[in-house]
């Protein structure tokens, strides 16, 4: 085999590898969350495949010449990523709420069976390369190199290039059918093949899973960056829209009434932000979503500013073409992640911070430490308050954390969340309200009691008996995904 092509099919099936590797997060997140959970899954998922598929294509190479073969399995492989997506389309539902073991079987579905096809090519390519056993390492060492060159541009393309020109669909309709060709042309270039059938079989796996991958339903209107998101119309309120992110209601919003809120826990938000002292205020949001939160404030406040820190470049586009957002002097987004963006932001420049970001079920773990608290104290004015939204189950472990990191840094703190959740016998969302003035817990209790909530909100006293022995999250240790998804006890 010539060493130019020898490279390219090399760098190709180990680029492509990657590419799957780095997108299955994405294809698997609308059933099974994006936790840590899920990127490990994908990590594990893809090695444990490349070392199948390097072992059986080593063994095949010894065996059968790999002239025959290696085409053919370039163009399967190439076959199998096209029918990555709709094989997750297919049964991703059954998967849902089955915690880890789920999640890896799910990837397992879909990235093992093209990221085996693919890892059988390199050790077919280093027989063919091989001349004689005095090239042996540096022979495998070269095309080894190749491999890895080949994984790390699929990688860093993937995530800083092509995912913010080209939704999932299209990277994986551009990754399978580039390695079908390739599989047609070594076919038919190398020698020692039996030409006609395997190209007719690769034809037609082509068009079956190329097909396939194309009518395929999505559950989603957009794939942005992060997430699978769709605009649901309410039919029993003419203006209302509930933007879904990876399969979860995210944000309400009415078009017509920036005042109405369905969410209850949006409601103890405004709860919060009643009882700041009259007058405009300057607020500061983590994560946009529906970015109901901003123009609501805009609407019971006139004059207040809003800055909104969100991950994704996609979700202000959505909010502004459907969501009725309109950005300017008093309401502005900044793109970027919320830990990195806070840390521009002036000291003292906000009555209130409002964190509601979210990956899935969960708050990204480097936004619920000391540290990330440590910035939102800075940025609040000396009576400022922090209000903070999160899920949890019992036994509401990571809730018991973050009240536990919030009591380290703030003198008050309050939870603002169902009895029985507050019970620990139920779980769902959950409000954290913080600051180093005395919080107006009976004020807040009385608000939530008119909105049929009553027995809903605990001061600082019962916060601390609430987080008792739960540990403090730090950069240094933040297991966020374990505490929400335990498989054993918490730590202590």
């Amino acid at each position: 085999m010539p060493a130019p092509l020898a490279a390219v099919l090399v760098v190709l099936s180990s680029a492509a590898v990657l590419v799957l590797e780095v997108l299955v997060s994405r294809l698997v997140a609308p059933y099974v969350g994006l936790t840590l959970e899920t990127y490990t899954a994908a990590i594990g998922v893809a090695l444990a495949a490349i070392a199948a598929g390097a072992a059986i294509g080593g063994r095949l190479a010894d065996r059968s010449d790999p002239r025959r073969w290696l085409g053919p399995a370039i163009a399967v492989g190439g076959g199998l990523v096209l029918a990555a997506r709709p094989t997750v389309f297919a049964v991703g539902g059954g998967f849902r709420g089955l915690g880890p073991v789920g999640t890896v079987v799910l990837v397992l579905l879909a990235v093992a069976p093209a990221a085996l096809v693919l890892s059988m090519v390199t050790p077919g390519v280093v027989k063919l390369r091989l001349r004689t056993l005095a090239e042996t390492g540096e022979t495998v060492g070269r095309l080894s190199a190749l491999g890895t060159l080949g994984a790390l541009a699929g990688t860093f393309l993937t995530g800083f290039v092509l995912l913010s020109a080209l939704p999932t669909s299209r990277l994986l309709l551009l990754t399978g059918l580039l390695l079908v060709v390739t599989g047609l042309v070594c076919t038919v270039v190398l020698p020692r093949t039996a030409r006609t059938a395997p190209l007719l079989a690769m034809s037609a796996l082509a068009a079956l899973t190329g097909t396939w991958l194309v009518t395929a339903e999505s559950t989603c209107e957009v794939e942005t960056r992060y997430y699978c998101a769709t605009v649901l119309v309410d039919e029993q309120r003419e203006g209302g829209r509930t933007l879904v992110l990876d399969g979860l209601r995210h944000s309400y919003v009415d078009l017509d009434d920036p005042d109405h809120l369905e969410f209850p826990y949006s409601r103890r938000f405004a709860d919060v932000l009643a009882e700041q002292p009259a007058g405009p205020l300057d607020a500061l949001h983590l994560g946009g979503g529906g970015f109901t939160m901003p123009r609501h404030l805009a609407e019971v406040r006139a004059g207040s500013r809003s800055v909104v820190l969100e991950v994704d470049p996609q979700i202000p586009d959505i909010g502004r073409s459907r969501l009725g957002l309109r950005t300017g002097p008093e309401l502005a987004v900044e793109v970027g992640d919320a830990r990195t963006l806070i840390a521009e932001q002036r000291t003292a420049a906000y009555d209130v911070v409002l964190g509601d970001a979210f990956g899935s079920l969960a708050v990204p773990w480097h936004l619920t430490t000391l540290e990330m608290v440590e910035e939102v104290r800075r940025v609040l004015r000396p009576d400022g308050v922090y209000v903070l939204n999160l899920i949890d189950f019992p036994p509401l472990a990571f809730a018991r954390a973050e009240a536990a990191t919030l009591l380290a840094a703030f003198s008050d703190v309050a939870v603002l969340a169902g009895p029985p959740a507050l019970a620990g016998d139920d779980g769902g969302n959950l409000v954290l309200v913080a600051s180093d003035r005395p919080l107006p817990v009976a004020a807040l209790a009385g608000r939530a009691s008119a909105d049929s909530e009553p027995a809903s909100v605990i001061g600082r006293a019962e916060v601390e008996r609430f987080a008792a022995g739960a540990p403090v999250l730090t950069d240094d240790d933040a297991p966020v995904d374990q505490l929400l998804t335990p498989y054993r006890p918490p730590r202590t």
